[in-house]
This record gives structure tokens, C-alpha cells and sequence, in this order.
């Protein structure tokens, strides 16, 4: 579960690499953010091979959604999800995800209980 003043690794190419959690825009009463959820997060580090060309830096108030939890995630049958890191990706200003996040590829993180 994701709550205020969270670190979450970014796993998408814009460039961001750690993400501090400010507000969880919609989540259980809004203190708990599930994968799924939106937030508002600001940038606490950039990747520094990409740092001349970024449109993004380092304290940018940003808005997020949440991809992976370290929390176990449960369905209805007896199956738990649980994933080894906090991740997320950067939104645009309309809440849309940008053309060229590429953020599948980092999935084999996880375990299935």
C-alpha cells in the first residue's frame, strides 16, 4: 500500500528514477494507494545519462500512477500477488500516459503465493 511519503522507483523512459508520494488521489479513503491509483508525487532523482535532454527535473510536482505495490495483493480465490518494489509511471497534464512509455518489459518482478 502506497500512503504519503512513499519512495516509488519510475519504470518508465522519462527519465525520472525516484518518486516521493504527496497525496493519493483516489484510494481507500484516500490514505492507501493500490495499483491503479493516482497520485501526486515529486521528483527526488533523474537518471544522469539522460539529464541534459529531459523535459523533467529534479523536485517537479508530477502526477503518477501506481503499477506495482510490495503489499500482497488478493483476489477472490486463494492466490496472493505480491511484488518486490514500489513502481509507478509519470502521467501528462490531462492524466493520460505518454506515446512512448515503455514500461512492460521490467515485469518478471514478482511473485505469485
Amino acid at each position: 500500500m502506497i500512503q504519503k511519503t512513499s519512495i516509488l522507483n519510475v519504470i518508465d523512459n522519462s527519465g525520472a528514477k525516484k518518486l516521493y508520494c504527496i497525496k493519493v488521489l483516489n484510494g481507500y479513503r484516500k490514505r492507501y494507494g493500490l495499483p491503479g491509483n493516482l497520485i501526486i508525487g515529486s521528483i527526488k532523482s533523474i537518471r544522469l545519462k539522460k539529464k541534459k535532454i529531459l523535459k523533467i527535473k529534479k523536485g517537479d510536482v508530477v502526477t503518477g500512477l501506481i503499477i506495482r505495490c510490495r503489499s500482497f495483493l488478493s483476489n477472490y480465490s486463494t492466490d496472493k500477488l505480491a511484488f518486490f518494489e514500489n513502481a509507478c509511471i509519470l502521467l501528462t497534464t490531462k492524466k493520460k500516459i505518454n506515446r512512448n512509455t515503455n514500461f512492460w518489459s521490467k515485469s518478471k518482478n514478482s511473485e505469485i503465493f
